[in-house]
């Protein structure tokens, strides 16, 4: 294990936004994530898990504690199933389940980050769900390090963007069990490369971005008459929702800037660093977003991108 101090976080993260760490570690086995978190433990830091680093905005003063960046990436087939560790890359799994003719995961065509971060923040697109595939996950106690649990589906407390890692924070996924099913190998990759293309073509892939800055809309949460003026927009994904890049263009928002940080003209959602942003410039146009979409449709926004505070984390 190899122990490395004040490492800029923007180069850890697709925002290329963020100051350094205190400490940094990446784990490459069960057994230094286990000797990191005894690190961890002596220091009595602050420790922050980090995956692909995709749905990140760390504060430009850094983390003043320890990141731990799990990559521990092996892949394996086991007939229908995938056996994954949480490092491993979101599109490697994809390209094993197409080679293969198994379904059920091409909705992630296309989408950055790792498997366990995908886990964690339970992603999907296209209508499709981590808690779909899910069979079951292992992960570590950080409490007890020697302590590894399994979960199956149902206790992973899967919700929309969210799961019981999301929520209790003190385990670190190590491996999920993913099981697919046997389907058509040219359909397969026929919806893998429409999802691929989707994306080039609707979201500015082009600069750093977190992806989508907030969750969509429960139509539930909106108005009667809100929701007969947007019912050509609904999506279901998984459930009806109102799009969050549509109430940014009907509010003007599009294009609207704050130091290097802008709302997206391509796709509102994605809050892009055109150069130099700081994460104070993106936080400073999520505040006034928030506003504006609250002060125009009565409509409370809540962030999917995750805001790390220098001294945030996990502390025992």
């Amino acid at each position: 294990m190899i122990i490395q101090e004040n490492i800029l976080l923007k180069n850890h993260t697709s925002y290329k936004i963020g100051g350094p760490a205190r400490y940094f570690i990446e784990a490459k086995s069960v057994a230094e994530v286990q000797e990191a978190l005894e690190f961890w433990k002596e220091k009595g830091i602050a420790l922050f898990v980090l995956a692909g680093g995709n749905n990140i905005l760390f504060s430009d003063g850094g983390f003043a504690g320890l990141v731990l960046k799990i990559s521990l990436d092996s892949v394996r087939l086991s007939g229908e199933e995938i056996i994954v560790e949480a490092g491993a890359k979101l599109s490697d799994v994809v390209e094993l389940a197409a080679k293969n003719g198994l379904k059920g995961i091409e909705w992630a065509g296309g989408l950055p980050g790792t498997i366990g971060g995908a886990v964690f923040g339970n992603a999907g697109a296209f209508g499709g769900e981590m808690k779909d595939i899910v069979v079951e996950v292992k992960s570590l106690d950080i409490r007890n390090p020697e302590k590894i649990v399994s979960r199956g589906n149902k206790e992973c407390g899967f919700g929309y963007r969210t799961s019981a890692f999301k929520q209790i924070r003190n385990e670190i996924i190590l491996e999920i069990k993913l099981r697919l099913q046997q389907g058509d190998s040219e359909e397969i990759e026929k919806a893998i490369k429409e999802h691929i293309r989707y994306r080039i073509e609707r979201q500015p892939l082009e600069y750093p971005s977190a992806g989508s800055t907030f969750k969509n809309v429960d139509v539930n949460l909106v108005s009667e008459e809100q929701k007969k003026q947007w019912s050509a927009v609904l999506k279901t994904d998984p459930f009806p929702l109102v799009p969050v890049a549509h109430l940014f263009s009907e509010a003007g928002l599009k294009g609207k800037k704050v130091g290097g940080a802008m709302i997206s003209e391509k796709h509102p959602n994605f809050f892009i660093n055109t150069g130099g942003a700081t994460a104070s410039d993106v936080l400073d146009l999520i505040s006034s977003a928030k506003k504006t979409i609250k002060e125009r449709f009565g409509i409370e926004l809540e962030e999917e991108v995750q805001i790390i505070g220098e001294n945030g984390g996990i502390k025992f």
